[in-house]
């Protein structure tokens, strides 16, 4: 009794070489990377769908605000105003979502620039000396890798920015088709609010969300496709057998 009252009162030392042995230079394909690896993936994929769910959401809220307002011509206009409101709020919500989901995708991303692209091509590019520091620091203290500015601007070039086109096109149609006046600027007004008001508040809008979406910037998303580089893209040559 008195010596398991000291081994109580005394608990063995933390091993520090806990864990070291996982991840050697012979790991296979069943090691315990495979799974970690296999993990980061399936928390990718979870976020992934949830931008998904976001988007569907903000395009059928789209849809049945246009079917609306264009289903009866005494509809008011400022309905499809509503509806930038509302799909500004859906943008919001994905933003924050896409940062969270990049902390799992600049995982996967770590993974297979310096674990897989090595083993498949070890001449093929430089690995990152600091991965395993740099990916066994996230895991300890979990942070969001890129700015909220940056991940509105990354939606709205994938989604939202011609959601916002659509909605002000069919605005503009609304004004000059539903309407008895001929000026866009005198139809534009809501309630006591004039139309050059609300039109200025508009363009405003739509100003600010363009200089968002195309401000030059470095990138911090790690190895995801910008669209700019995607349609710069040139088939490989074939010419050699």
């Amino acid at each position: 009794m008195p010596a398991e009252r000291e081994r109580k009162s005394h608990p063995k030392p933390p091993d520090s070489h806990i864990g070291a042995d996982l991840f050697d230079e012979t790991m296979g394909p069943g090691s315990s990377f495979a799974h970690l690896y296999r993990g980061e993936i399936h928390r990718m994929k979870s976020w992934r769908e949830r931008l998904d769910r976001t988007s569907n959401w903000a395009i059928t809220l789209m849809a049945g605000i246009l079917t609306w307002s264009f289903s009866a011509q005494s509809h008011p206009h400022y309905i499809i105003l509503l509806g930038l409101v509302t799909l500004s709020i859906f943008l919001g919500i994905e933003s924050r979502r896409f940062r969270a989901y990049d902390i799992w995708r600049s995982r996967v991303r770590m993974f297979q620039q310096n674990v897989f692209a090595y083993a498949l091509d070890p001449e093929g590019g430089v690995v990152d000396e600091n991965w395993r520091q740099k990916l066994g620091g996230d895991y300890r203290t979990p942070n969001m890798k890129i700015p909220f500015e940056e991940a509105v601007a990354h939606r709205l070039r994938r989604v939202y920015l011609p959601l916002f086109l659509v909605m002000l096109v069919a605005w503009v149609i609304q004004l000059t088709t539903y309407t008895d006046h001929t000026s866009l600027v005198a139809n534009a007004g809501i309630g006591g609010i004039p139309g050059p008001v609300v039109v200025a508040i508009v363009a405003g809008f739509y100003a600010t969300i363009g200089a968002i979406a195309f401000r030059p910037r470095d990138w911090n998303v790690n190895g995801e496709l910008i669209p700019s580089e995607v349609t710069g893209w040139e088939p490989p040559e074939h010419g050699d057998a």
